[in-house]
């Protein structure tokens, strides 16, 4: 250290390790609840002891020989055990790798070999579907298997979760880690190709967490009881756990059961103040409601309930405003991805803001988070104005943004990371103040006659129409037009398609308007809950199209 650097702040590693320290002293007694079952029975465990589990599982892997940078794979609904893992694994410095359960088995066993995962840690009711993938996933040695339930027959070597946890943690300690190392790896969902891998550091966890709790980002306090009804294998659950150890809060583990009716009884009964997901799960509640009759109960539902981050796809309006008029829940759009982990933008309200400007942003996208920052690319590669007005592709870059993709070399993935920003395949607009508006992604606008129909806005008109329930708009093939809207309805009752153009006329352009409607009784969705609108274009058009680069497409959720 040279004289002029004495007397400067402390070189501290920023890893997951912190987050053990905070859970022991400083909110020991938060909780960590764990649904069960369906009928709502729960365990609980508070922080201080789940602290405590996560140290002892490191202890029980190292003496089983795991190190740092050894893969450990998860495959695990939301529970209290699965946060000690991570923590666990990651804080001995071996790398989390979380599976997403919704992927079919050719996925799945070509991430568990692109990770080398040696340990696999699988709750009891899935272990069936990994374990007739086990003979083509040779590499793994252990598997830690979370309950008690029956298990299929293996010849690797099997251990129930708490014997693991519940061994001496002997002389074992948490090795100094540097910041820099890798932490966790998740992978983009990967609809088309081979998913990509996106290796997160212990310093890109802790920042985002810290990004994420300010007030005006997530904003999850002391006093929240949080649900966190996404999924810990997408993008680390948008880093939930993390954030609510670090300001304390109650997390609320909901397992499997995420359905309406289990929804409407956890949420009362443990008093939830704030939750997150992608749009689908809380319209399908709301939908349950309005199908039930019963306005007072479903009000009760959701008495305690404050705030919900949505995002994953396009918050719709509609949603916005039941949820504000009728449940006094604020809902708030995000935007990221799993090459960003969640909340690159956030539309939080503005209470000096009237309603209508409120709502604008609210479905919009949001303002860029702090440590991120963000450009707008033109169709001739120049770098647009943060007008508002002018449109372009997004680009990121920032300490919790990748840099590449783990496993392939820089030059095949020059397009998307080349001069040091991320090419994020959205195309939106940004004014002066940092509001980031979405217009789609570049791959879901629609050319018709040499212009462009944003999907998303018009997707939006569509859902303001009071019998439509949910809606999804694709380009399909025209021979003169190039390409026209078509759009997928479900409605609550028989739709007059020409009742719903002259609708529609009145809030978007008249040449933007369907020529052609399908009424359907369900959107088909992908592995991480969004609409699928890859299937719904091969319905209109079988024609393969060229592959699409799945890298990173996808909003808040997205992984």
């Amino acid at each position: 250290m040279t004289s002029e650097q004495l007397g400067m702040m402390m070189d501290f590693p920023l890893t997951t390790q912190h987050f053990l320290w905070r859970m022991r002293n400083v909110h020991p007694r938060s909780k960590v609840v764990s649904v069960q079952r369906a009928d709502g029975e729960f365990t609980t465990v508070t922080f201080a002891d789940a602290a405590a589990r996560s140290e002892r599982l490191a202890a029980a892997l190292f003496r089983r020989g795991v190190v740092p940078g050894d893969r450990v794979a998860t495959f695990a609904w939301n529970s209290a055990a699965h946060m000690e893992v991570y923590l666990g694994v990651m804080s001995m410095g071996a790398v989390l790798h979380t599976i997403n359960l919704r992927l079919h088995d050719e996925q799945i066993i070509w991430m568990a070999r692109h990770a080398h995962d040696r340990v696999l840690i699988v709750d009891d009711v899935l272990a069936p579907q990994i374990f007739r993938l086990l003979e083509r996933i040779p590499q793994i040695e252990l598997i830690v298997v979370i309950g008690d339930g029956d298990l299929p027959a293996t010849d690797r070597d099997v251990i129930r979760y708490d014997d693991l946890v519940n061994e001496s943690a002997g002389d074992y300690r948490l090795p100094l880690l540097d910041e820099r190392s890798p932490a966790a790896l998740c992978y983009t969902s990967g609809t088309t190709g081979d998913p990509k891998g996106v290796l997160y550091s212990h310093r890109s966890i802790a920042l985002h967490s810290l990004i994420m709790v300010g007030v005006d980002v997530f904003g999850v306090a002391k006093h929240d009881v949080v649900l966190a009804t996404v999924s810990l294998f997408h993008a680390m659950g948008w880093g939930l756990p993390f954030i609510a150890v670090l300001s304390g809060a109650e997390l609320i583990m909901p397992g499997r059961f995420l359905q309406p009716a289990a929804l409407a009884k956890m949420i009362p009964e443990h008093k939830v103040t704030w939750s997150s997901g992608v749009p689908t799960i809380w319209t399908d509640l709301i939908r349950a409601f309005d199908e039930s009759g019963d306005a007072a109960a479903a009000k009760r539902s959701l008495t305690t309930l404050r705030k919900l981050i949505l995002g994953g796809s396009q918050v719709p309006a509609a949603l916005v405003r039941r949820m504000a008029d009728d449940y006094d829940v604020e809902v708030i759009s995000g935007w990221g991805m799993t090459e960003t982990l969640p909340g690159v933008a956030v539309a939080n309200t503005d209470p000096r803001s009237s309603p209508e400007d409120n709502l604008r942003r609210q479905v919009i996208a949001g303002r860029v988070s702090p440590f991120y920052e963000i450009r707008l690319l033109n169709d001739a590669g120049e770098v647009a104005p943060h007008d508002g007005v002018a449109r372009g592709e997004i680009e990121v870059r920032g300490p919790v943004v990748a840099s590449g993709y783990y496993g392939l070399e820089p030059t095949t993935v020059a397009d998307r990371f080349g001069d040091g920003w991320l090419r994020t395949g959205d195309i939106g607009t940004v004014d002066p103040e940092g509001w980031v508006t979405l217009v789609d992604r570049a791959k879901d606008m629609i050319k018709s006659g040499g212009e462009w129909i944003s999907s998303v806005d018009l997707e939006q008109a569509i859902q303001e129409h009071p019998d439509v329930i949910e809606v999804v708009v694709v380009g399909r093939p025209d021979t003169r037009w190039t390409e026209r809207p078509h759009a997928f309805v479900v409605v609550a009752r028989a739709l007059d398609h020409a009742s719903l153009r002259e609708f529609l006329v009145q809030r978007v352009p008249k040449w933007w308007v369907p020529d052609t409607f399908d009424e359907v009784a369900s959107i088909p969705r992908t592995t991480t809950g969004k609409h699928d609108k890859k299937a719904l274009r091969a319905l209109l058009d079988p024609t393969p199209r060229p592959p699409e680069d799945d890298a990173t497409k996808g909003r808040v959720g997205h992984a």
